[in-house]
């Protein structure tokens, strides 16, 4: 008998549970107090004793009250699902000692399991049991990643308005590029670099089993840094890193208030440009100004992090060719003096910083439950989308034949529910209809 669905178990499921356990002598006693499976798992040791007052054995009791504990630990997603329990619910966890982390409620010694501690994640390899697919939070992320790229595009616009005079403000000192010479061909290979990166990902993407989850963490943590590098952009204009970039502000006209709308208008214009191109150069973008940190570094981190993470560890010759491709990427930026050193090196740190920790909380329950208030308002997007992801996501992959199948399930199911609406429509047309042609009669 499964225990994936005991939130589900009928009457005649929990006696047959306790047929199978051992536990013949209780099915009338449970059947009598219609104990169904969610009630099953909220049983206490203090209801067992109440329902079995007429049993003098304790040690029938306590037997029965082990294999219940044991039935709650291997469903403790449901029992969060439920809010039946919280993780860390007491505020002074941490004033225990380090090697001395509670296992069973010590407070009021009622053996609750609502007052019980848990330090790992929810199953004991720390996999998570609960993995929805949730299709509609990957849409929301990919319109979050839509909004921040029109964003970007447009604030890029404005910053290579506003670039400095390379007359006036010449290249700042760098080590980098002070000591390595300028080489015209290194800025399109980096993006070759990217584009391969880019097809890995995406095949892993097709053939990762649980894609969706995939899918909103990259759309979610990439419009995030990217938000972010829009903010540095604003804020500060740094001077041209190199003499061999030519970069010009636009004319501005003199007559602001004929030209308003239509300067308005040839920057959103431009900004469509890059954000079509993708701001690389390959397609046609260039653009002065957007520095403080590299976009082209974030995507590359971004990439290397993400296949690394969700392929399998034995897979070393790829996470060694990732790797290769993110630092020889990362050269090549600075070969072609598109970026200071600086740029580089903060968008790298952040990167791999908000990849680490947003994946160092959604791997951890505890860690993502002790202090929900605090995560709900400053990782609002994390908290949103890992709501319901109870630990690690396993690297598991599906065959080509059953992705197949699978997308025929899901045009079919999207069919049957167009259709059924489509006929509820139909039915309650006519249902109007008819109601409408029975009150004119009456009237006439």
């Amino acid at each position: 008998m499964t225990q994936d669905n005991v939130i589900e178990w009928i009457q005649d499921d929990v006696s047959k549970w306790l047929t199978e356990t051992g536990h013949d002598k209780f099915v009338d006693l449970f059947l009598d107090h219609e104990i169904d499976g969610k009630v099953l798992l909220t049983l206490k040791e203090e209801d067992l004793k109440q329902m079995c007052t007429s049993l003098q054995k304790i040690g029938d009791i306590k037997r029965l009250y082990i294999s219940l504990k044991q039935l709650q630990r291997d469903n403790m997603a449901v029992l969060f699902e439920l809010g039946y329990i919280d993780i860390f619910p007491s505020s002074n966890f941490y004033s225990h000692h380090k090697h001395e982390i509670p296992v069973s409620g010590t407070i009021n010694n009622e053996g609750s399991i609502e007052h019980e501690y848990y330090s790992a994640s929810v199953s004991e390899d720390g996999h998570a049991s609960h993995l929805p697919p949730e299709i509609w939070k990957a849409f929301i992320s990919l319109a979050y990643l839509f909004i921040v790229t029109w964003i970007t595009a447009f604030v890029m616009v404005i910053v290579h308005d506003r670039v400095p005079d390379m007359k006036k403000y010449p290249p700042l000192p760098d080590i980098f590029l002070d000591n390595v010479p300028h080489i015209p061909w290194a800025f399109d290979m980096c993006e070759v670099t990217g584009t391969i990166l880019f097809a890995i990902w995406l095949a892993v993407l097709i053939f990762h089993k649980y894609r969706f989850i995939l899918l909103r963490r990259f759309f979610a943590l990439s419009g995030t840094v990217f938000l972010l590098r829009c903010v540095t952009m604003l804020i500060t204009s740094l001077s041209v890193p190199g003499a061999h970039l030519q970069c010009q502000p636009r004319p501005v006209s003199e007559d602001w208030t004929s030209s308003t709308y239509m300067d308005l208008y040839n920057k959103i214009a431009m900004a469509y440009v890059i954000w079509r191109g993708a701001g690389m150069s390959i397609q046609g973008v260039r653009t002065c100004g957007d520095y403080m940190f590299s976009g082209h570094t974030v995507a590359l981190t971004m990439l290397n992090f993400f296949i690394t993470e969700y392929t399998p560890r034995h897979l070393y010759f790829l996470h060694t060719f990732t790797w290769m491709l993110n630092m020889f990427g990362i050269f090549f930026i600075l070969a072609a003096h598109e970026h200071y050193s600086i740029d580089v090196f903060v968008a790298f740190y952040i990167t791999s910083r908000l990849f680490l920790y947003y994946h160092t909380l959604a791997n951890n329950q505890a860690l993502m439950q002790r202090d929900s208030n605090r995560t709900r308002i400053w990782f609002p997007l994390f908290s949103f989308f890992e709501s319901s992801v109870d630990g690690i996501v396993p690297n598991e992959y599906e065959s080509p034949s059953s992705i197949v199948c699978n997308l025929i399930g899901t045009g079919k199911d999207i069919w049957n529910l167009v259709r059924s609406s489509i006929c509820f429509r139909k039915s309650w047309r006519n249902s109007f209809n008819g109601n409408v042609k029975k009150n004119s009669t009456k009237e006439h």
